[in-house]
Order: C-alpha cells, then structure tokens, then sequence
C-alpha cells in the first residue's frame, strides 16, 4: 500500500496525524504470511483434529433454537421484548465492546460503561474479552491466511462455525504470542472478566435472561429459558459468525478489492452495523466501522450516545479524503453506481 500524504484522522472534532501502514511493513507482513502458507503446504500440517465437545454441544444448542421456535406462541409478549432486549446487550458487548472499543481501540470508554460491555460480553459468550480480541488483531493481520482463526479461504462453513469445531491452527497461537496485548493485560476490567468469566458466563448468558421473566411477569422457567437464553444466544452466534463467513465473500468492495472483506447490508442488519467489512478491514480504526455514519449502524448511535453522556470519547474516523483517495487508488469501482451496498 502507498501511504497517502497528509492522511489524517478525525478524533471528536480534532484532526490527528495519520499516516496508512507504508508499503514495506505490509508488503513485509504479506511476506510473512505466505511464507507461513508455504511452510504449511510443504509439511503437509492442517489443524483437522476434531473437537467433538464443541461439535455436540453446538449440536445441541442449535436443536435446543430449533425446538425454542414451537415456544414463542406459548410466550408472554413481555418475553419476546426482554429477548431482544437480551439480544441487543448481547450483540452491543461483543460490536461497542470487544470488537471496536477493546480490540480497535477506536474509542475510550471510562470504567461504568467498560463494565457495562463487559457484562454484556459475557452475556455473548463467545470466549472472554482477552481471548476474542487478541484472536480478532491476528485475524486483522494475517487475514486469509492458516493464521487466520477463521479463514475464510477454506470455505464458508469453516469461517462460519467450522473453525469451532477444530483445535485452533499452530499459526494462530504462535502469532498471537507475539502480538502486544499489554493494553489487555493492564484492563483491570478485561482481567477481572478472564479471571470470573465462567461465572459471568452462567449469570449473564443464563441466569438473567431467564429469570427475569419468570419474576418479574410470571413467564414460565422453561417458556424464559429457552426464548431469552437458547433462541436469543444461538441467533447472536450465527449473527456474529456471518461476519466472519458472509462478510467475507459476498458483496462489493469498494474500498480495498485486494482483500477478501465486503461490504454487506444483510449483516449489517443482523450484526447492529457490522456487515461494511470492506471499509473495516481497510479502515480498521474507524470506531463507525463505516463511511456512512449513523445509516444502519446501531452501534455507532450506541457509542455516539455515550459520548453525549460523557462516558465515552476520542472517537477516530478516517477523514474523508483519505476515504475518497482509497476508493480512486484501490477500490472495484462499485461506489461510482451505488454507495454502500
């Protein structure tokens, strides 16, 4: 990549310096990651061993989602909102919270609101805040490749939920070893969820979600059980996961067409304003994840009002010309008919 001269970063009404990664590092760390690729092809090693824990308990998840549809007409219209308000805090812990604020660091949060993400991050359950954003800077660095947790070039059920079920690739641990996480480390919030996250796990995830119906109007255990914890963390899952896999092979590219991320509305739908992958994966500390803004974008509202409270600030987006420029240098075209797809 050619670095634009006077790039800059727009941060809460002030314009920072910023310059993108110069064409040596990331023609250093293409390098890199193809000289792992090769190493893998000439030992003939693949992480293809089974994890049949996860393989039967997803099973049974998904089951338990299927059998949860029969439950919504037997359900309190109170519980189908307190599930989706559920929903909402989950998808807000993993998009607000490990995705943008602790794995980007695309803005601050002061400690009520990082509380806040981190319950909700366990509401997620989808590994603990330290171990997701970790695994997400690899995935940002060696994208495609065996480093990749969810390489997308090995298929779309293995991006989506495959990867899952396979003890993770040498490549991924060993990178991940060497990435700086000490920002990670000295979060007392982060390492207080690491070190409880099972029990956060099983009030949060769980415990909630199916009590509150059950005391608040009357829900039955089993109607709150499997409509606020079951449909609603499956749903979440897959929602999350489609980023992953969809997001990675359907769609325009607008921003980058050297790279396997696109741009897709229905993810942005299901994942709260997620799905603009192309622009995320080339402008990867923008806290919108978007050029757009607000458009179909919940998140950024979200972090926007925290803003407006005051418990969030430093916000960093990409300027519009360093936007525009990337486009005309590196894009497929697809913003001339349409913007955004």
């Amino acid at each position: 990549m050619v670095s634009v001269p006077g790039a800059s970063v727009h941060q809460d009404g002030e314009t920072v310096a910023w310059e993108p990664r110069g064409h040596e590092e990331e023609l250093n760390a293409a390098m890199e990651a193809r000289s792992c690729a090769r190493d893998e092809k000439a030992d003939g090693w693949r992480s293809n061993e089974i994890v049949w824990r996860n393989v039967i308990l997803m099973a049974l998840l998904h089951v338990g989602a299927v059998y949860s549809l029969l439950v919504i007409p037997r359900a309190k219209a109170l519980t189908w909102v307190w599930s989706y308000v559920c929903f909402i805090m989950t998808a807000l812990g993993v998009t607000a919270g490990v995705h943008r604020l602790w794995s980007h660091r695309s803005y601050r949060a002061k400690l009520p609101l990082r509380v806040f993400l981190a319950a909700a991050n366990s509401m997620a359950f989808q590994n603990d805040i330290y171990e997701w954003a970790r695994d997400h800077r690899v995935h940002h660095k060696f994208s495609e490749t065996d480093a990749d947790p969810h390489n997308a070039t090995r298929g779309f059920f293995f991006a989506h939920i495959g990867w899952l079920f396979v003890r993770k690739h040498r490549d991924v641990i060993e990178k991940g070893k060497k990435l700086d996480v000490t920002d990670l480390l000295a979060d007392p919030v982060v390492q207080f969820q690491r070190k409880y996250y099972k029990t956060s796990v099983l009030i949060m995830c769980f415990l909630v979600p199916t009590m509150v119906p059950w005391y608040f109007w009357g829900e039955t255990l089993w109607n709150s059980y499997f409509l606020a914890s079951i449909l609603r963390y499956t749903v979440s899952l897959n929602v999350t996961w489609l980023v992953n896999s969809a997001a990675h092979m359907y769609g325009n590219r607008p921003y980058d067409q050297n790279i396997s991320p696109r741009e897709n509305r229905w993810v942005t739908f299901g994942a709260i304003g997620e799905g603009f992958h192309n622009f995320h994966h080339t402008f990867p500390f923008d806290y919108s994840t978007s050029e757009f803004g607000l458009r179909f974008n919940p998140t950024t509202c979200f972090i926007d009002l925290m803003c407006w409270m005051g418990l969030a600030s430093n916000r960093k987006k990409a300027s519009v010309e360093i936007i525009q420029a990337r486009k005309l240098r590196t894009g497929d075209g697809s913003h001339r008919m349409k913007r955004g797809q």
